[in-house]
């Protein structure tokens, strides 16, 4: 196990000051923790900050290469790239464009966007498969939001109204085109 034996809690304090990262701050700060507070383990050290004894191993031994690099390339993680998009820029674009027209004209039999509705026009036209989540995502980057049916009975008296409206329930919900920024 990473003692930090080459890193002063000066240095450490310095880097702190230095830092303007959320993960790098509490890796610092449990080292810190460590070096000042006699007879506390790394592992003790980790748990105050809600971290296993395995991170605390493996940070301390990160941490250890203060001595050699910059702390930059120590504290900091390397930016990671994640899975590719399976819509390419353009079948991003297109769809966002599709989005904000009406299904009418694409040739759907409904009158608004629903997330089912433009998964299936993922699959169908792009060939691409998501999940509602992801679907739902999607709708928003674009500049949807979901509203719901407010519908209201114009032939009712006042009363009546009132009356529906306090045991309506929400069922049917729609995307439109987000009017607020």
């Amino acid at each position: 196990m990473a003692r930090l034996e080459n890193v002063s809690v000066e240095d450490l304090r310095q880097i702190l000051a230095e830092v303007d990262d959320a993960d790098a701050t509490k890796r610092i700060m449990v080292a810190i923790t460590y070096k000042e507070i006699d007879d506390l383990t790394q592992t003790d050290a980790a748990a105050l900050y809600g971290f296993s004894s395995s991170w605390a191993s493996k940070w301390f031994s990160r941490l250890e290469r203060l001595a050699d690099e910059p702390f930059e390339e120590v504290v900091y993680d390397k930016p990671r790239e994640g899975r590719p998009p399976e819509l390419s820029a353009e079948e991003h674009e297109q769809f966002v464009e599709v989005l904000h027209e009406s299904p009418e004209e694409i040739g759907y039999d409904a009158p608004a966007w629903s997330v089912p509705l433009a998964r299936h026009y993922l699959s169908e036209e792009l060939g691409v498969e998501y999940c509602e989540r992801h679907v739902r995502r999607l709708m928003s980057e674009a500049g949807l939001s979901w509203k719901t049916a407010r519908p209201e009975y114009y032939k009712s008296d006042e009363r009546a109204q009132e009356a529906w409206q306090e045991g309506f329930k929400k069922s049917a919900t729609t995307w439109t085109t987000n009017t607020q920024s």
